[in-house]
C-alpha cells in the first residue's frame, strides 16, 4: 500500500467514525460526557452491527479496527 493510500484509508476511516460518532450522540445525548474508551467501545459495537448497510469498501475498512483504533481516531483532530 503506498503512502497516499494509506492516508486516503485514514481520512476515510476517520470520516466513518465521525459518522457513527454522530449518530451514537443524537441516539445517546449523555454520550456527550463519557471517556473517549467508553465512547470508542459504543462505536466498536455500532460499526459492527452496522456493518452490512456499509460499502464494501467501508467495510474492508472497519474490519480489522480495533476499539483503540477508534480511541485514537476520536483523539486525532486534522487540520
Amino acid at each position: 500500500m503506498t503512502e497516499k493510500t494509506e492516508e486516503n484509508a485514514a481520512t476515510h476511516k476517520r470520516k466513518l467514525v465521525d459518522k457513527f460518532l454522530i449518530k451514537l450522540t443524537k441516539e445517546e445525548p449523555q454520550m456527550y460526557y463519557a471517556t473517549t474508551s467508553e465512547i470508542a467501545r459504543s462505536l466498536y459495537s455500532m460499526l459492527k452491527e452496522h456493518t452490512n448497510r456499509l460499502t464494501v469498501e467501508e467495510q474492508a475498512l472497519i474490519r480489522h479496527m480495533t476499539i483503540e483504533e477508534i480511541q485514537g481516531l476520536l483523539g486525532f483532530h486534522a487540520k
